[in-house]
């Protein structure tokens, strides 16, 4: 690991002020970027580290919408009442990641293998900052890349409540990262489905689910549906005929269990 300043502000003002530097990197719950800096494929001069600011901890329900600050970590939102999305918090990594992971910093970082942007895209979430907020399906933009610019700070995330929701995942067994894992989600205006651990291109939503879901939900209606092998991430852990076929099986495994 590199040398490399360290603050610590306790206002979101400062750490707006402190990532303006050159070279900054925003620190969250570190469990991805500090692995990476011990292995020296990232070396950022300074690290501000987002925990002392105590709104991006806060979390709320109102109007069909559930609102968790971006510091909120995954075990914070797996012991809470939020249906779906309590049960995926519960399902990331071990104890340490979900009492130092936060939500923030896994949306930002956006791994292709993980939980929440399935979650943000399913739940038709609106992820806010500290100068404005951005539709789920703009945030993502392909592995690792968002719509964030340099120096801009998730402050909280908004998901719409659903009728009915379900995230299935088979995982990884050793970093209990998602093979492939697949968030459904129903309301009254349509059936949003997000596929996460199979694309080569990320987070997605499979708009083909959705139709036949929008048409008759029930895992039956996918069945005249294929999920094509190509652009599907490949690895030791499975092809991507592999992860191709958990697509749809999760995806009826989901429908069947809201």
């Amino acid at each position: 690991m590199h040398n490399f300043v360290f603050e610590n502000p306790s206002t979101l003002a400062d750490a707006v002020a402190a990532l303006a530097s050159e070279d900054a990197q925003a620190l969250g719950g570190g469990q991805t970027l500090l692995p990476t800096m011990k292995q020296r494929l990232a070396s950022p001069a300074k690290l501000v580290s987002l925990s002392g600011i105590g709104e991006l901890g806060e979390s709320s329900v109102s109007d069909g919408v559930v609102t968790v600050g971006a510091g909120v970590t995954h075990a914070d939102v797996a012991g809470s009442s939020y249906g779906s999305l309590s049960v995926l918090a519960g399902n990331i990594g071990d104890p340490t990641v979900r009492n130092r992971g936060t939500i923030g910093g896994s949306l930002a970082n956006n791994d292709p293998s993980a939980d929440y942007p399935a979650a943000a895209l399913a739940l038709n979430a609106t992820i806010n900052t500290n100068a404005r907020s951005i539709a789920a399906d703009d945030f993502f933009q392909g592995i690792f890349t968002t719509a964030l610019n340099d120096g801009e700070i998730i402050t909280s995330v908004d998901f719409r409540i659903p009728d009915a929701s379900c995230y299935m995942k088979f995982e990884q067994p050793a970093s209990r990262f998602a093979l492939v894992g697949v968030y459904v989600a129903k309301y009254s205006d349509g059936v949003r489905v997000a596929i996460t651990g199979a694309s080569e291109d990320g987070v997605y939503r499979w708009t083909e689910a959705e139709a036949a879901l929008n048409a008759n939900f029930n895992a039956d209606a996918l069945d005249g549906l294929s999920v094509s092998a190509d652009g599907v991430m490949s690895d030791l852990h499975g092809t991507p005929e592999y992860r191709a076929n958990l697509v749809k099986v999760l995806t009826a495994r989901a429908v069947a269990e809201c």
